[in-house]
């Protein structure tokens, strides 16, 4: 009775088990299915970054994408500038090292070239702060599909910096992918994804082979229990015997022979290579533009329901004519001034219109600010692009700071780009 009692309890548990497995798993599925349904949620990965990463570490601007339809085997070309901004967040390292990529979800695209300032950024290098750089990347169709590509920025002890993100449909056939290259010594390859891949293969292949065959020699004999209840006897030395050395002593002779036979082969082979590069790319930054104007922080409030950042800004023209507010940028998002031609003008036909808010910019006494004036106006930037882009979450930072770019346009047109930052306060109503 006590047996069929357990048994009883056993089959319970595991009927418990079961129930549960199930049912979260079909928690699991239909939360796939969601996922699948919604292709929306398959990019943004910069959403998940915290605001300060994306308003106060790399401000990119002026990007453009060549197209937003290619075919496996095509070329896009993401071309664009970046400000590493003055007021560099404290608690991540400073760009000391910094890598050029390419935000991609996962590799659907391969990168063939990379350039900062005309440099070739194949290697990491510093860069400096409050300075502009020139990027572009060359990239190849890979993996069918639609795809979100963004610029990226890998900064050594910060992570991915991203950009802004277009979408881009690759179509065709993954089969037909080829990455062909041509080596200094004039040797074509046809595919540089597939090429050496066999070779590989069968040299892990043989080592499997010898890592199973020397393990199975220590496997024929008794395990665990046997050989723990031998060292608790002192009967150790009986566990190793005369045979098991010299199989050990074959194979270690064995193993250097099979190395140094590889070793000789590859040499005849492949005689001409190149070691992995461990330099450092040195490009200089663009050079200083003119900023005849003087920004000072007034005021900055983020009004939660109303979802609306407003800032009370000092301007003081030190140029020799007019400008006016044309557009504020942040983490990608461009509020653009409806009400300044010149800003309407900069702005791409092709950029994408999710990181354009419809309701723009408002200024405050927007006229034209004369050279040598210094006014005090309220910029607003009001959307409910602030909560899609999970950027309201600043005000859980320990330090509340808001960083941007904003872009000027005197009486020809001309564009003048400046820094914009200081501490944000959250509001809950009229500030």
């Amino acid at each position: 009775m006590q047996i069929v009692k357990n048994d009883s309890i056993r089959g319970f548990s595991m009927l418990g088990f079961l129930t549960r497995y199930m049912a979260r798993l079909r928690i699991v599925v239909g939360l796939g299915v969601l996922l699948a349904l919604s292709g929306q949620v398959f990019a943004h990965g910069e959403r998940n970054q915290e605001p300060f990463l994306r308003m106060r570490t790399a401000h990119f601007y002026d990007m453009k994408w060549s197209t937003t339809a290619v075919a496996v085997n095509e070329d896009i070309v993401v071309t664009g500038k970046f400000r590493l901004f003055q007021d560099w967040p404290g608690n991540i390292p400073k760009p000391e090292r910094v890598f050029l990529g390419n935000g991609t979800p996962g590799p659907v695209l391969a990168r063939t070239e990379s350039w900062i300032n005309g440099v070739p950024a194949i290697q990491s290098g510093k860069l400096e702060l409050d300075r502009d750089y020139e990027f572009k990347t060359v990239l190849k169709g890979r993996i069918p599909g639609r795809h979100h590509v963004h610029p990226m920025l890998n900064v050594e002890g910060a992570g991915p910096l991203l950009g802004p993100g277009n979408w881009l449909t690759v179509s065709g056939k993954w089969e037909d992918f080829k990455l062909p290259v041509t080596t200094v010594d004039g040797t074509k390859i046809d595919n540089l994804e597939t090429y050496g891949v066999a070779q590989t293969i069968k040299v892990h292949a043989v080592w499997y082979v010898i890592a199973l065959v020397y393990m199975l020699w220590w496997l024929r004999k008794p395990l665990l229990m046997t050989r723990f209840a031998a060292m608790e006897a002192g009967n150790e030395d009986l566990l190793v015997t005369r045979g098991d050395r010299l199989w050990g002593a074959a194979f270690l002779v064995g193993t250097l022979v099979v190395v140094v036979m590889w070793a000789n082969w590859a040499e005849a082979t492949y005689p001409r290579t190149v070691p992995l590069q461990g330099g450092e790319m040195l490009v200089d930054p663009l050079p200083l533009e003119k900023n005849p104007v003087k920004i000072t922080v007034v005021r900055a409030t983020y009004d939660v329901p109303g979802r609306s950042m407003k800032m009370n800004l000092s301007f003081t023209n030190n140029g020799d004519k007019p400008v006016q507010v044309g557009e504020f940028m942040t983490a990608g998002l461009r509020f653009v001034n409806h009400s300044v031609p010149a800003a309407m003008a900069n702005v791409h036909p092709d950029f994408p219109k999710d990181l354009i808010p419809p309701s723009g910019l408002k200024v405050e006494n927007n006229a034209p600010i004369a050279p040598g004036e210094t006014r005090t106006m309220m910029v607003e930037a009001t959307d409910a692009a602030w909560e899609v882009e999970r950027l309201t979450s600043l005000l859980n930072d320990p330090d509340n700071r808001v960083g941007g770019l904003l872009f000027f346009f005197d009486s020809e047109g001309n564009r003048i780009i400046a820094n914009v930052m200081g501490p944000i306060v959250p509001v809950f109503g009229k500030s």
